[in-house]
């Protein structure tokens, strides 16, 4: 008996049956436009070796217009579908099926030939796109069906047609984006016009026995979105259309609303996918932040959709679903929805990746192959590097021991996760804790590490992190108001409402959350949506409140600072650095950038800024001003003459960089 009966029973379609109710959900990865079909064959292969049920691909243009950026990956030549037809048939080799999502961007796409329904520019690209005349219109119909057809020669079971997150689809749907008075425009009827067709014309092109998925806008959170009426409509039109398959869309990539990041909570989004089922006979996909078998469980089994779809957990762990079958849901590596690797990477033109698994489309060129002269190693670090390289060391056969000065693993990540918002980071320490059991580390806790205690080791990997920077401000030695980051993370108890933040990286924002927020939102959904002013959209037009986001009064009053003279938080993820911004404002944290620390006194904190002297009144002043590595013992090492590796932040002291350190432990571990 599976400990996940509805997420591991089969779906039958009437013409083909999935094995399970789990779709890999498109990501863009940047593996083919490299054009390293072998590297593009290998990532989809894995995850059809792992057990999902149906794979979509990252979106794929349908002609040079549509993509994302100039030279996006397409279908439009033979050769082309030679080399998708390699990963086709790589991933039906292992039992997998596999769908080709087609996007076109629209307004949204990084190149001066964009089109859209009008001529209206997006917020988050560069060029006014050109509106569409009639003829326009008919040649990105046919080219969507043009991309089915190629796809479906090239041995791909499906396609995903890419209806939502506000591309050329979207855009026509919605009177934010559509001002068109012709008959592709106007009433709901006509702007639905366009999804339609295409819809009508991919499946007359790729016959009854072939996977059609429509990936609906179940909620646009932008102004002027779809009206809950509207969504239900189009569904049904698309049913008669000829889809297979509806998909969850959730949000525009311009909306104002976080809706994958780590501070959303699990499952945010499923009431809107459980109230489309009846209203469609086909079956229906949820989606967003469900990363844990469990999770999944309990949707389908409160009838919220017939399948999950689950990306990243993807990218974070390949046999996620061998996993849950095998009753090992433990051994799981967590997508912690953190982005860095993944999205980030996208939207940098940088090869996707994940913070968890280094492997993550580096299938060919990162491998942790047997180790045939094995070695005793010893990593002095538990936390995110040096956890990762005793675990990858030690599976490949070397002899290894981890030891760390403090009595728990995990490093920065205790404090990371005690933030809110980032309590996925729980799930990452335990993770880490179980890999190093499962894999019989020789892990030695509470042990200070002496140069002498490492000379009879083959190996040894420093992995000790990060001391933190002292900003040398007159008389931070002398007041007991003053305390480190450090301090605040392990429960130190805050002195009075007003509270200063010396430092506006990664974690001065971090801490500034820490110190304004009383219970996290991430934990309660209606919490967190009403932080974030979504409301049900029966209420209003695309799930926005009129009234806004309404978050809890913060617990304390806090101004953050930082002397480099740029808008603060300028530096943080590319795609959620706006959602750390936008939460500490709407709870009132003041920010100032280019500040100049003088002194600080029994009131507070003397600065200068702009040439002008300022008291900030302060009742703790907590000091966040960078980190610097720790290397004490790699120089001991040196002086002694041991050789060593040295990873993570003992090698660069980045903000916090999980996801370097991880990667770069992996890494050294693969080579020894």
């Amino acid at each position: 008996m599976t400990n996940y009966p509805h997420l591991l029973a089969p779906l039958d379609l009437g013409f083909v049956t999935l094995r399970n109710r789990t779709l890999m959900g498109s990501m863009h990865t940047g593996l083919e436009e490299r054009g390293d079909w072998a590297a593009v064959a290998e990532f989809y292969a894995r995850r059809a070796r792992g057990g999902v049920g149906l794979i979509v691909t990252g979106g794929m243009a349908p002609n040079p217009e549509g993509g994302v950026f100039p030279g996006a990956a397409g279908l439009y030549t033979d050769e082309d579908i030679a080399n998708h037809r390699r990963v086709t048939d790589r991933v039906h080799a292992e039992g997998g099926l596999i769908a080709m999502q087609i996007l076109n961007a629209g307004r949204y796409a990084y190149g001066p030939n964009c089109v859209a329904p009008s001529a209206i520019k997006s917020p988050i690209s560069p060029f006014k796109p050109t509106a569409l005349d009639e003829d326009g219109i008919e040649k990105q119909i046919a080219d969507y069906a043009t991309a089915a057809e190629r796809a479906k020669a090239a041995g791909y079971d499906g396609v995903e047609i890419m209806g939502s997150e506000g591309y050329l689809i979207n855009q026509f749907l919605v009177t934010h984006t559509n001002r068109r008075e012709d008959r592709w425009g106007g009433s709901y009827e006509n702007r639905m016009r366009f999804p339609i067709e295409v819809v009508k014309r991919v499946r007359a092109v790729v016959g009854d026995e072939f996977v059609i998925i429509y990936r609906i806008s179940m909620i646009d959170l932008i102004p002027n979105g779809s009206t809950w009426e509207e969504v239900v409509q189009l569904a049904k039109e698309i049913e008669a259309a000829g889809a297979t398959i509806l998909n969850t869309g959730i949000g525009w990539h311009e909306a104002r609303v976080p809706t994958i990041a780590t501070s959303v909570p699990r499952a945010a989004f499923v009431d809107v996918t459980k109230r489309m089922m009846g209203e469609v006979s086909i079956p229906v996909i949820t989606s967003n932040r469900i990363n844990h078998p469990q999770v999944a469980e309990d949707v389908l089994a409160d009838g919220c959709a017939d399948m999950v779809s689950m990306a990243r957990p993807f990218l974070a762990d390949p046999d996620f679903v061998a996993k849950a079958q095998a009753g090992q849901a433990d051994r799981i590596a967590p997508c912690i929805a953190c982005n860095q690797a993944c999205l980030d990477h996208t939207f940098s033109g940088k090869l996707t990746s994940c913070l968890v698994n280094p492997q993550a489309c580096h299938e060919t060129d990162l491998t942790y192959v047997d180790t045939t002269s094995p070695k005793r190693v010893a990593v002095v670090g538990a936390g995110p590097a040096g956890a990762m390289a005793a675990i990858v060391a030690q599976q490949r056969g070397h002899q290894v021991t981890l030891y760390d000065k403090s009595d728990m693993i995990g490093g920065q990540l205790n404090m990371a996760k005690q933030v809110p918002g980032k309590e996925e980071f729980f799930g990452l320490v335990d993770w880490f804790k179980t890999q190093i059991g499962i894999h019989d580390v020789d892990l030695r806790l509470g042990v200070n590490v002496t140069a002498e205690m490492l000379a009879d080791f083959d190996e040894v990997i420093i992995a000790t992190g990060v001391v933190p920077r002292d900003p040398v401000i007159r008389g931070q030695d002398t007041h007991p108001h003053v305390v480190s980051y450090i301090d605040i993370l392990n429960r130190k108890e805050i002195a009075g409402p007003r509270v200063v933040v010396i430092g506006a990286g990664g974690i001065g924002f971090d801490i500034s959350e820490y110190l304004v927020t009383e219970a996290s939102p991430t934990l309660d959904v209606s919490a967190w949506k009403e932080e974030w002013g979504i409301t049900d959209p029966i209420q209003d037009r695309g799930g926005l409140s009129p009234n806004g986001p309404h978050p809890e009064p913060p617990a304390r009053s806090v101004t953050l600072l930082q002397r480099k003279a740029e808008k603060p938080g300028k530096r943080l993820g590319k795609t959620t650095g706006w959602i750390h911004r936008t939460a500490l404002a709407m709870k009132g944290v003041k920010m100032m950038g280019g500040v100049t620390y003088d002194e600080i006194t029994p009131e507070g904190l003397r600065i200068t800024k702009a040439e002008k002297e300022v008291l900030l009144p302060a009742d703790t002043i907590v000091m966040c001003a960078g980190q610097l590595s720790e290397r004490s013992l790699a120089d001991a090492l040196q002086v002694q003459g041991t050789p060593y590796q040295i990873i993570g932040g003992a090698d660069v002291a980045a903000e916090l960089d999980a996801k370097r350190a991880i990667d770069q432990g992996a890494r050294v571990a693969a080579t020894i």
